[in-house]
């Protein structure tokens, strides 16, 4: 019997070595990592990128940039820094970090890319999960950002007209445009709905006025009609059913 406790004993002691072993090798690897230098945690980071996981290389990325601010590395770190919060979603330190980059590196040759990102993160975040998803269309939510995002890519196209971002950020803009045309056409439809015709009608022509290359001329023409004939307006009636009539031959608002 006593052989058999001193085999038991022996053996949580070499368990218990065993643990220890793994925890020492642990903190061993944590001090390696902290220890490293700016080139060896930026491969990392990439490494990390490569394989989609954007989440470990903004954390390593960030670490560099905290503890290697002025390295050779450090404007690289930061554009690389920008695209992996994007990645995963941290709007917020996406932007922060694109405007301190601008800020600090006015001159920069990736400075269009900043600023073509700063466009793309503010267009993202308008976009609704579920209505992509479900296809559910909801042009009367806050346009914002839309707006920030049509900026940034307007400070991009002139500032860098000959950016290699420049042709992408045009096509994003109509596809903006269009949002923000929607989105008062739909404000218009609630103040016909409240039969506030005067503000409805005042809707449709800023679309006609500001958006007069997307596809909500139409639907800004036809509120014009309506509302114009319930304030008895005549002339200006007129005047919006020869255009429409012109453009849109096929409208059932045509009579």
């Amino acid at each position: 019997m006593k052989d058999w406790k001193n085999v038991v004993l022996a053996l949580g002691s070499i368990a218990l070595l065993g643990l220890g072993g793994c925890s020492s090798s642990e903190e061993d690897q944590r001090e390696l990592v902290a220890n490293q230098g700016a080139t060896a945690l930026y491969n990392q980071a990439k490494k990390s990128m490569e394989v989609g996981n954007f989440s470990a290389a903004a954390a390593t990325l960030s670490a560099i940039d905290s503890r290697f601010p002025f390295g050779p590395l450090s404007h690289q770190v930061q554009l690389d820094l920008i695209y992996s919060y994007y990645k995963t979603g941290n709007t917020e330190q996406t932007l922060a970090t694109i405007d301190r980059f601008v800020r600090l590196n006015p001159n920069h040759s990736d400075v269009d890319y900043a600023l073509y990102m700063r466009g793309v993160t503010n267009m993202e975040q308008d976009n609704n999960l579920f209505q992509n998803l479900l296809r559910v269309d909801r042009s009367d939510r806050d346009p914002s950002k839309s707006k920030e995002a049509f900026e940034d890519f307007r400070r991009l196209i002139d500032k860098y007209p000959e950016s290699k971002y420049t042709t992408d950020a045009k096509q994003r803009m109509l596809a903006i445009k269009n949002r923000l045309a929607k989105y008062e056409i739909e404000v218009a439809r609630f103040y016909m709905r409240r039969e506030a015709y005067v503000a409805a009608a005042n809707r449709g022509r800023y679309v006609l006025e500001h958006y007069p290359d997307t596809p909500q001329i139409q639907p800004a023409l036809e509120i014009m009609v309506s509302s114009y004939d319930e304030l008895g307006l005549d002339e200006l009636r007129e005047n919006a059913v020869k255009t429409l009539k012109l453009n849109f031959p096929d409208s059932e608002f045509i009579r």
